[in-house]
This record gives structure tokens, C-alpha cells and sequence, in this order.
């Protein structure tokens, strides 16, 4: 064999050699289940396409403290805490994102695919049942009206002749608008709950309905305000997602996940970290 032959040889060896290694480092990185290759493998092998590949992309309408809203540039909250077990369990980061709440609820956000699942301390209502497929309640829930504690308000019947605050497209809005003929108020509903309790603080309205974890918790750093009445209405939360395609499978993962963190004592922690008690039984 003359110095050619061998130079030849060496080389073919060499190249065929590097493309073992480059084929083997490829393969090692396609199975790693860390990446976002494994997120969406995950994500898949549940039946679940997501509207923005390796993010776990979710719409509310801000703020709805404290469920969720804006603390420097992150948004959390209770809501934000219990769809991260979704988002953990598939491997993904979650993303929010900030809309008009009646396109969650009327499900025209899914549909359009800008995010794969809604939160908002969503009152289950057979209308939105209708609409979006909707997960098992996650917390129950009653509205309560709140106003200065000096007004001397202590239930709609003090309202006659005057102004009463709402927030658009909720429950509390409804039970407000079926009560306004009996009791003689005016309703103004407010495009967010921020505007509605300022507007309250500023005396533009003689009192505000919502939820009771909402109103409560403003209580908090708002002295000069009370919860004067509360209304038993058997409301319970939530989530939304699409009503057919991957909604339906959101949904039953969530459900699966919340069994699991009410068993193991994760639901009472998020629970007591938002609420600063745990949940009654």
C-alpha cells in the first residue's frame, strides 16, 4: 500500500468518525426533556396544542387583586399560583396575558388563540357553561357591598336616589342591575375593579358590589372603607379555557391537579398565602 492510499484511508476514517459524534451529541439533545422540545413533547402526549409553543399562555383582565395583578413587572396572585400547578406539571412558563374580560368569558380569546386557559375569579354561570369549557369550582364565593364607613350605608335599601358602582360583565354588575328598580339606585358600571373601588374612595359613587375576597382584601390598606352588607349568592370560580380542541383537556388536567394539591396540602397554602387564613371546610 503506497503513502496515498494510507493518506486517503486516514481520512475517511477521521470524517466518518466526527459525523458519529456530531449524530450522537444531536440525539442527546433531542431527548432532553428539560428544553422546550420536552415541554411541547409533554404537552402533546396530553392532547394539548398550544397557542404559543413552549409557554403556557394565559388571559385575565387586570387588576383583580388578590387574584391577580401587577407587582413590578410580574403578575401574581391566588389565580396565578393554582394555574402554575398546570403549567409546572407540563414543563412551561406561564405567560399572562392582559384582555378585555368578556373575551374570556364569552370564549372569543380562545378562539382567536391568544391564550390556552382564563382566570378572573370566574363565577360559573350556565351561560358561560355554555360558551367555554369551564373546570371544577376552585373557591366558593358571595358578593358584598362596600362602602365609606361613615356613609351610614348599610344595605342596598340606603342606596334609593343614589349612585351605585359596578364592574362590567360580572356577576356583581348583574345582581346589581336585577336589584336597582326595587331599591331605586343608579348603576354605573367601571371597566375595572381599580376604578370602581377608587371611585368609591372619591365619592363619585355612594357604594361598590363585587366579590368578597376583591373588596376584602382592599379593606386591607384602606381603613376609611367597610364591607357594610354581604349577599348569599352560591357563587362559585373557575377556570375557562376552549370549549372544544385542547380545552377540554386543560380542563381535565386542572381538575386532576387540584384533587392532587387538595389531598397534599398545596391548595391550603396557596390558599393561606393570598388569604391569610386557610379555607373553611
Amino acid at each position: 500500500m503506497n503513502i496515498v492510499s494510507t493518506l486517503r484511508r486516514s481520512r475517511l476514517t477521521a470524517a466518518t468518525t466526527t459525523v458519529a459524534v456530531l449524530a450522537l451529541a444531536l440525539a442527546a439533545c433531542g431527548s432532553d426533556d428539560s428544553g422546550a422540545g420536552g415541554s411541547e413533547d409533554k404537552a402533546k402526549a396530553a392532547g394539548i396544542t398550544l397557542v404559543k409553543p413552549g409557554k403556557f399562555t394565559v388571559c385575565t383582565h387586570l387588576p383583580y387583586k388578590p387574584f391577580q395583578y401587577k407587582d413590578g413587572n410580574k403578575v401574581v396572585g391566588f389565580d396565578v399560583d393554582l394555574l402554575d400547578l398546570v403549567a409546572q406539571d407540563l414543563g412551561l412558563e406561564q405567560e399572562v396575558v392582559n384582555i378585555e374580560w368578556a373575551q374570556v368569558t364569552s370564549g372569543a380569546a380562545f378562539k382567536a388563540k391568544k391564550c390556552d386557559m382564563g382566570m378572573g375569579a370566574m363565577t360559573i354561570t350556565p351561560e358561560r357553561q355554555a360558551a367555554i369549557s369551564i373546570t371544577d369550582p376552585y373557591m366558593d364565593a358571595t358578593q358584598v357591598l362596600m362602602a365609606k364607613k361613615d356613609s351610614g350605608i348599610k344595605g342596598l335599601e340606603d342606596l334609593r336616589g343614589k349612585i351605585l358602582g359596578s364592574q362590567a360583565d360580572t356577576t356583581g354588575h348583574k345582581y346589581a342591575v336585577e336589584n336597582k328598580d326595587k331599591y331605586g339606585y343608579k348603576v354605573i358600571p367601571f371597566p375595572d375593579s381599580a376604578l370602581q373601588e377608587n371611585n368609591v374612595k372619591s365619592g363619585r359613587v355612594a357604594a361598590a358590589i363585587n366579590d368578597n375576597g376583591l373588596l376584602y382584601d382592599f379593606l386591607k390598606d384602606n381603613p376609611d372603607m367597610a364591607v357594610v352588607a354581604e349577599f348569599d349568592t352560591g357563587e362559585h370560580y373557575g377556570f375557562a379555557a376552549l370549549k372544544d380542541g385542547s380545552g377540554p383537556k386543560l380542563v381535565e388536567k386542572f381538575n386532576s391537579l387540584l384533587t392532587t394539591a387538595k389531598s397534599d396540602g398545596k391548595y391550603n397554602e396557596i390558599y393561606k398565602k393570598w388569604f391569610g387564613v386557610e379555607p373553611k371546610k
